[in-house]
């Protein structure tokens, strides 16, 4: 008897080994491109120079960019601060004093733009940024360590763990690629990096709760055709929330400018690298990790249990 429901089209976990290996070559790249580039530290986390300057008649901010650009200042941040009167420029520690590269900036600017006039200059220490890039580090593990608490009693240990090592997975994975491109890694790449962790683990949730389903009505199956008949039942369901999400992230990519370029192309990378663990990593390293269909069944007879004690009291 066949227990394939007929949407069952595609034996995922019997590729897995070959997908396990594709994820070993990624982590190997990214761990190599951490390990000898490093990451290219924003100033949120580098510290330098902030000069605000004012615009009379409002300020065309790709211009700015593209002055900036052209007279050295290829590190430099500039944006909108409040109103498009307003330019904030934020360039990386140097050798120079403050008030020497704020002029710099300054006569730069002035030199294609009349009426630019500087309102505030200040210096911003590494020691700010340091604080910053060990919250969001703190921050990840706290996520890490809240999912695998959550996935660990809703499901099982095996899942969980599985569910933890498919998001280290793709952090890393994203992280390695970042750094091999050299893109600027600042709190919006950051934001992005947070923005992942729920989306990651949210597929997997949906995949982990269809297989729990699965283990109780498909009695006759083994343990991967059970899985892998719910990964093709929720892949549907997968590919139009990716696919959404992704095309959304697109837009942000193509017309949001250079102050959403880090953050757009983190969540395209790993959207597309999550999609991909949540069948390839998470699920199939907790059918490796041996789970069987009892661990879960065991779960379900407990919270039954719990109901009728509920009801009768």
């Amino acid at each position: 008897m066949n227990v394939f429901p007929p949407n069952a089209r595609f034996d995922f976990f019997g590729k897995r080994f070959i997908a396990y290996a594709l994820s070993v070559l990624l982590l190997l790249v990214a761990a190599g491109s951490l390990a000898t580039k490093g990451l290219n530290l924003g100033l949120d986390f580098t510290g330098g120079v902030v000069v605000e300057l004012g615009y009379p008649q409002g300020a065309d901010i790709e211009a700015v960019r593209d002055t900036l650009d052209e007279h050295g200042f290829d590190q430099a941040v500039a944006q909108l601060f409040g109103s498009s009167e307003s330019v904030l420029v934020r360039l990386p520690p140097s050798g120079d004093s403050q008030s020497r590269v704020a002029d710099a900036v300054l006569t730069a600017l002035q030199a294609e733009a009349e009426g630019v006039t500087m309102r505030r200059v200040e210096y911003v220490g590494p020691a700010v940024g340091k604080e910053l890039f060990n919250a969001g580090g703190l921050a990840l593990l706290v996520v890490l360590a809240g999912i695998l608490v959550y996935v660990g009693f809703r499901f099982q240990l095996r899942l969980a763990g599985g569910a933890i090592l498919a998001l280290a997975h793709d952090l890393v994975v994203v992280l390695g690629i970042i750094s091999l491109l050299g893109i600027r890694f600042d709190l919006t790449v950051l934001a992005a990096f947070l923005a992942l962790a729920g989306y990651s683990i949210n597929d997997t949730i949906v995949v982990f709760d269809r297989i729990r389903e699965n283990f109780q009505k498909m009695r006759k199956g083994t343990e991967q055709e059970v899985m892998n008949a719910s990964v093709n039942q929720t892949m549907s369901r997968t590919v139009i929330t990716s696919g959404t999400t992704f095309f959304t992230a697109l837009a942000l990519f193509v017309f949001g400018g250079e102050a959403l370029y880090g953050f757009s192309l983190t969540l395209l990378l790993g959207i597309a690298v999550g999609t991909f663990s949540s069948v390839y990593v998470a699920s199939a390293l907790s059918l490796d990790m041996g789970l069987k269909r009892q661990d879960l069944l065991k779960i379900d007879e407990r919270e039954k249990a719990k109901q009728v004690e509920d009801n009768a009291s």
